[in-house]
């Protein structure tokens, strides 16, 4: 059964500053996380959907970008599920720095 492992992570950029962090970074975030992955991605209005492959397994998920916050869903397929409080640790720690105010 998939995993879903979700991060908030407050903001003081604004959605527009976010939107385009996390438009120029995301990538990053994804090398971050330690897997070599395959990534693409999309946007959907104010939400970036993305499918990540890494280790033979497809990883699904969707970053929703509000004013004062970002939320990063990530749909960790049975393999990887095990691995999920280590990716989520990764995962707020690379988006808290692509988002910190400079």
């Amino acid at each position: 059964m998939a995993k879903p492992v979700t991060v908030t992570i407050s903001h003081e950029l604004g959605r527009e500053e976010a939107h385009r962090r996390i438009d120029e970074g995301f990538g990053k975030v994804a090398d971050g996380l330690g897997f070599a992955l395959k990534l693409d991605q999309h946007w959907e209005g104010d939400t970036l959907a993305f499918e990540a492959r890494a280790m033979g397994q497809v990883i699904n998920g969707t970053v929703d970008v509000a004013e004062d916050n970002v939320v990063i869903t990530v749909v960790l397929p049975l393999f990887l599920a095990g691995l999920a409080e280590r990716i989520k640790g990764n995962l707020e720690k690379e988006s808290t720095l692509l988002l910190e105010k400079k």
